[in-house]
């Protein structure tokens, strides 16, 4: 985090959290406040953004949003996570709309506390790239949230499955890719790099993603 810090990138710690009030606001104050400990005040993970679990409702989620406040900082909410079982619960239809959807209206309703520039700190979390068209009803219910978007690379999301994603203005979605740069020496498409060169073929990954989905956006 500090290396990451020194270089002025977010630092979006992922850890699902979530409890009841006072836990919630213990794990706030970790991943995104700061505690005295004796005469010094400490920041402990000092994240910029952290993911949190909405299962318990407002309670689980106030405590984040007030140290949000204090700090200057923000939450991605989950709200229809990309792995395979997600559909379990998420998918389950309640007054004839699915469970992510009433999460997302409500994520909306949070972020209306902590509003930036257009934007609130309030985002929603892992809306992935593999469910395309559900992008589409969630942009609608969350119009003023940054929707992080895991799912591209190596889960098979590409820059025509994110377009829905992002607003008219062509912003509001992050997209995440891990495994697709970190370990892109791995793949035939980059594998002329080599393996002592990992650097240069994850450049090159995020090159062809940029592209990919600036290509994407310009022909929707």
């Amino acid at each position: 985090i500090d290396y990451a810090k020194a270089k002025d990138l977010i630092v979006i710690g992922d850890a699902k959290r979530g409890d009841i009030g006072s836990t919630s606001a213990a794990y706030a104050v970790g991943h995104l406040g700061k505690v005295k400990v004796g005469s010094n005040v400490c920041s402990g993970f000092d994240t910029d953004f952290i993911t949190v679990n909405p299962y318990l409702g407002t309670d689980g989620i106030k405590p984040f949003v007030d140290v949000c406040k204090e700090e200057n900082k923000g939450i991605f909410i989950l709200v229809k996570t990309s792995n395979p079982s997600s559909g379990e619960f998420q998918d389950r239809i309640i007054e004839k709309r699915p469970l992510y959807e009433w999460v997302g209206e409500k994520v909306a309703k949070w972020g209306d506390e902590l509003m930036g520039d257009g934007y609130s700190y309030v985002g929603a979390a892992v809306v992935g790239a593999t469910y395309p068209e559900m992008g589409k009803v969630l942009r609608k219910l969350m119009p003023k949230t940054f929707i992080l978007v895991p799912g591209y690379g190596a889960q098979g999301g590409k820059g025509a499955d994110l377009v829905h994603f992002f607003n008219k203005d062509g912003l509001g979605a992050i997209v995440n890719s891990s495994r697709g740069i970190i370990a892109a020496y791995k793949q035939e498409k980059y594998a002329k790099f080599g393996e002592a060169n990992y650097a240069d073929a994850s450049r090159q990954a995020v090159k062809d993603m940029i592209l990919d989905i600036s290509t994407a956006l310009e022909n929707r």
